[in-house]
């Protein structure tokens, strides 16, 4: 399949877009997940501090109270005194910051039941000591169950602060492959970026030139459609002044020998003679028509507003030695102002009303109206209707072309070029032409003329 340069364009330009697209959507699902990640390792390095702090505070006050109640001094008894305050803010923080890890959560509430078991324990032990002395806590200061309880917490911190360690870890590995995917998007999206303004570059460049050789191709094409038109001028100059003068010398050497043969020829010879001379007549109108249609076609539009009431009043004026005697009634509408040509629309009527005057010779009473009537969007249709003898439709499309008749030229006079020459002239200005009729029941011809040159 041959695709044009705008369908390659387009293209080209909806390939690009859909993966503009794709890496929109992939951008903003990394940026996202950057964003989620970035906001994580905050949590995961406050949570860090906080288990820091946790554990430095547990290990001061457990060392703080071992020192009171080896020498009973209150000072020591400083950290265990900041544990007891500080403690429970710290494991609310931790909370806060593992909230979105259910792992973390349990590990912090194990540490959160040995945290108050060894502050209940050293609660125990200062009371012991000041109530009983040294003597009272000797056992309790060098038990091992105060260091294994700090142990469990330290192994427990330990724990948690493993996880989040990995986590940060896994979470760097991620944003490092999202921005790794990212780049390599944006440079695919640029690569398709250049070959697609280069490939617009060289479309473009491709178009000029093969606008400039179809250019070229039709001025050459139009400088030998102008020699062929002299050509046919001269052609048609022939046949105006080479054809019909033998048609002349015809007709008037049959006259002549009518005149001298006259008293010696008999009724069925002169009636030759007088087909003779019909003949070439005829053949000379018919010449006459093919140089009127010939020039039809190659004569200038001009484009001046035109009233097609009063060209038809023009018209009927014209036809006036054909139309009298006959009881005709005319039925005429409302008829535009159009844009076009003068002299061909009146062509153009002339041929349309001169037909429904020529066939409704037969009738008594001939009614011929003519009127405007809607049409396709964009145009005004003009028609020219009669009573006359009509047409066998399934010949309709045979009434537009050149010597096309459907009637014989001993009923109805004509050449066959008159519908030919309106239609030519109605292409011309744009617009289109058709018939209906019936046998025996009249004939309607239309016209139509855009609306985009009408005047109201």
């Amino acid at each position: 399949m041959h695709w044009s340069i705008e369908n390659r364009m387009v293209a080209g330009f909806g390939l690009v877009l859909a993966f503009v697209l794709v890496i929109g959507v992939v951008s903003y699902s990394n940026t996202k997940k950057l964003i989620a990640n970035s906001l994580a390792d905050a949590h995961s390095h406050g949570a860090l501090q906080a288990l820091e702090g946790t554990l430095s505070t547990a290990e001061n006050a457990e060392l703080g109270q071992r020192r009171y109640l080896i020498t009973g001094e209150e000072s020591y008894l400083s950290p265990y005194h900041t544990a007891v305050s500080r403690l429970p803010e710290q494991l609310r923080y931790l909370r806060e910051m593992t909230a979105g890890n259910a792992a973390q959560q349990r590990r912090l509430d194990s540490l959160e039941r040995l945290l108050t078991r060894s502050l209940e324990a050293s609660k125990e032990a200062i009371v012991l000591r000041r109530d009983q002395g040294f003597e009272g806590v000797r056992h309790l200061i060098f038990a091992r169950k105060v260091k294994q309880e700090i142990d469990e917490i330290r192994f427990l911190i330990e724990e948690m602060v493993n996880e989040e360690s990995k986590a940060l870890t896994r979470r760097a590995e991620e944003s490092q492959a999202s921005t790794r995917n990212t780049i390599l998007l944006l440079a695919i999206g640029t690569l398709l970026q250049s070959v697609l303004l280069g490939s617009v570059y060289y479309l473009i460049r491709h178009d000029i030139t093969q606008r400039k050789r179809v250019a070229e191709e039709l001025r050459h094409r139009g400088e030998q459609l102008e020699a062929a038109n002299k050509e046919l001028e001269a052609f048609s100059y022939s046949v105006s002044h080479d054809l019909r003068a033998p048609l002349r010398h015809i007709d008037g050497y049959v006259g002549l020998l009518e005149k001298a043969a006259a008293p010696s020829l008999d009724e069925k010879s002169r009636r030759y003679l007088t087909m003779i001379s019909e003949s070439a007549k005829q053949m000379g109108q018919l010449i006459d028509d093919l140089l009127v249609f010939s020039r039809m076609g190659r004569a200038e539009l001009r484009d001046t507003p035109v009233r097609l009431d009063q060209l038809v009043k023009e018209v009927q004026h014209e036809l006036r030695h054909d139309t009298q005697g006959r009881n005709i009634a005319w039925t005429i509408g409302p008829l535009p102002r159009v844009y076009g040509d003068p002299a061909m629309l009146r062509l153009v009527l002339i041929n349309l009303i001169s037909n429904a005057v020529k066939f409704t010779r037969t009738r008594p009473l001939a009614t011929i109206q003519i009127g405007v009537k809607s049409g396709r969007p964009g145009e005004t249709v003009i028609f020219v209707r009669d009573n006359g003898v009509g047409f066998d439709m399934r010949y309709v499309e045979k009434l537009f072309g050149v010597f096309q008749r459907l009637h014989r030229a001993e009923e109805f006079d004509g050449t066959g070029i008159g519908l030919a020459n309106v239609r030519r002239i109605i292409h011309r200005h744009g617009g289109r032409t058709w018939a209906e009729g019936a046998v025996d029941g009249g004939a309607t011809f239309y016209f139509s003329l855009p609306t985009g040159t009408e005047q109201a």
